[in-house]
């Protein structure tokens, strides 16, 4: 019994720890950084690349255990994050606040050690989401606008990891991923709509399930993708694209707009959810074709 109970204890508290940084978000944002170094790096160092994975993992870790904790109340209220471990009693205020900000600390100076700007930026994005985005959530549709730039950060963080400095390049990763955001968290506010009801967020831009929304949703699809193609053009200095990746992201985009236009004729939660796992497929194909499309044209020329 008590070799059982020895073996459990590890279990949970991993269990507690990959759910309060929302593990699988994490990963994926991390995803993005990577995705932003290799298109940034001259030369890849994998050891800055070890830093930015695990100072990326920290920093939003960091976030979404002080969102959890300053929406435990309202958590507990939804189907979707009652089992948290906080409104579940599996994690204290308290220990979860220790854990922020060890991983706050422990994600800045990891980012420092790759450079300053790495780090700001880094910071920057926890203040947003942490001060700024959650508390609107529950005030106004507009906190979808002011989390969309936290979370367009990190393709752009990449970038900057790789080359100490934000300019055009770095300027169009963010640019790409904030208007992403959009149709993105939409899909999800619509077919969580009862339960965010619940908690009191306001997450769609009308209020309400309604052919104004979806509007917005397609229009934001088409601004992503217009977004996406820039680099093709070759106005965005190192950070460019090939006819055929370009060719490539047009057609991830037409998908991403055909289930936008979808989701206006149907309105049904399943046309939602299904634009919601088309963007993410979309977002991470495009990061696969950008960088696929740098290291092939480097291999060709070289």
């Amino acid at each position: 019994m008590a070799q059982s109970e020895s073996t459990s204890l590890p279990v949970s508290l991993f269990r507690n720890f990959t759910e309060i940084t929302k593990m699988r978000l994490s990963v994926s944002v991390v995803f993005s950084s990577v995705a932003g170094y290799l298109l940034g790096a001259f030369q890849i160092d994998f050891y800055i690349l070890l830093l930015l994975c695990i100072g990326g993992y920290c920093m939003v870790g960091a976030s979404n255990v002080f969102n959890q904790i300053i929406e435990r109340d309202l958590d507990a209220k939804m189907e979707r994050t009652k089992n948290r471990p906080i409104p579940a009693g599996r994690m204290g205020v308290t220990a979860a606040f220790i854990l922020g900000s060890i991983l706050t600390l422990v994600g800045v100076f990891v980012l420092y050690i790759i450079n300053p700007q790495t780090a700001m930026f880094g910071a920057i994005s926890i203040f947003l989401y942490v001060a700024v985005y959650t508390p609107l959530k529950t005030r106004t549709p507009l906190s979808v606008f002011v989390g969309a730039f936290p979370g367009a950060i990190p393709f752009m963080l990449g970038w900057v990891a790789a080359t100490d400095n934000f300019g055009i390049e770095p300027g169009t990763l963010f640019m790409i991923q904030f208007f992403w955001q959009f149709p993105h968290f939409w899909a999800i506010g619509w077919f969580l709509f009862q339960d965010y009801k619940k908690g009191g967020f306001f997450m769609l831009p009308n209020g309400k399930r309604d052919k104004g929304t979806a509007i917005q949703v397609i229009l934001y699809s088409i601004w992503t993708v217009l977004a996406s193609l820039i680099p093709a053009v070759g106005v965005t200095g190192r950070l460019y694209l090939s006819f055929v990746s370009a060719v490539l992201v047009g057609g991830i985009g037409v998908w991403l707009i055909y289930y936008a236009v979808r989701l206006y004729k149907k309105q049904t939660d399943k046309s939602a959810r299904q634009l919601m796992l088309v963007s993410v497929s979309y977002i991470t194909l495009l990061q696969i074709i950008y960088v696929a499309d740098k290291y092939i044209l480097e291999a060709i020329q070289g």
